[in-house]
């Protein structure tokens, strides 16, 4: 039984400080402070539980394990069905051009849209001769579209041995075997004949009645063009003005039918003094009447 009586304190005991120790006077100091607060409260937990991962993840078989959930995750997020890409479409060039860019693009599917690299094989595809550009995307069910912008031949480039399509631009867009393969393209031969296609595509626009003589166009020391007709004559065009020359010699041909005779070469090169050069047989038969009547006038 509790004893009722009330015990007091010894009268030569020292009363009870209810200051708090120097200690604990410095915690509540420290606790009234937001920073140190808030670094107990959300370090110290943050703290344990990167000693407790770190601590895991130490071990290899438990980095091993994550790897492969990860890896295996991955795959699976990523071979969803609306992410895998089942079938190819390529539009907008021939044949040969389209089986050549099924080269560079993948041949099995389905296959994930994450597999490809869609900027890699768009630039691939440009890289090749007969395309000028070209738009690669994976479109509505699954389909990898592959739009072409085909290079459009302008004119064929004789190179050596070799018969070059080039574009408007002078850009080559493929090969042939024979000039019978195209002979609706303007025949271009020379050093520096492709740089300079735009005058060349000039000179062809404008040979007018002449066009259908026209065999091709000979640049002469990357400096002026030689218009080659049929018959074996030669048109030579001066480094500037050539379209203006070129159109003189077609008001020549249509006033005095100028083309039509034995002349060989029409020499423009000094426009103020155009010369005709005639063919060795007619040279020859020229030669021959001018002595003949000279030889006349002598006897006499």
């Amino acid at each position: 039984m509790r004893s009722l009586i009330r015990r007091t304190a010894p009268a030569n005991a020292a009363p009870r400080d209810p200051a708090p120790s120097k200690l604990g006077y410095k915690y509540q100091r420290l606790m009234l402070t937001p920073g140190f607060r808030a670094s107990v409260r959300i370090g110290v937990p943050i703290l344990l539980i990167a000693v407790i991962v770190g601590s895991w993840y130490s071990k290899p078989e438990n980095r091993a394990a994550l790897a492969a959930t990860i890896a295996e995750t991955k795959q699976d997020f990523q071979e969803r069905p609306q992410f895998m890409v089942r079938a190819l479409t390529i539009t907008g060039a021939d044949e040969a051009t389209m089986a050549q860019v099924a080269d560079l693009v993948p041949s099995e599917y389905p296959v994930s849209s994450f597999d490809l690299d869609l900027e890699g094989m768009r630039a691939a595809i440009e890289a090749l001769d007969p395309v000028k550009s070209a738009s690669v995307r994976v479109g509505q069910g699954g389909t990898l579209a592959v739009r072409l912008n085909p290079r459009v031949p302008a004119a064929l480039w004789r190179d050596g041995a070799t018969l070059r399509l080039i574009d408007g631009d002078g850009v080559q867009s493929g090969t042939i075997a024979s000039r019978a393969d195209r002979l609706d393209l303007p025949l271009i031969a020379g050093d520096g004949a492709e740089q300079k296609i735009e005058e060349a595509l000039a000179l062809y626009a404008g040979a007018g009645p002449l066009r259908e003589r026209v065999r091709g166009l000979v640049r002469m020391g990357e400096r002026r063009w030689d218009i080659v007709l049929d018959r074996e004559q030669r048109i030579l065009l001066p480094g500037d003005g050539a379209v203006a020359a070129l159109d003189r010699v077609i008001a020549l041909n249509e006033a005095q039918d100028m083309l039509s005779r034995d002349v060989a070469v029409v020499d423009m090169r000094k426009a103020e003094r155009p010369t005709l050069r005639m063919n060795e047989e007619a040279a020859i038969a020229l030669r021959r009447v001018n002595t003949t009547i000279n030889n006349d006038g002598a006897e006499n």
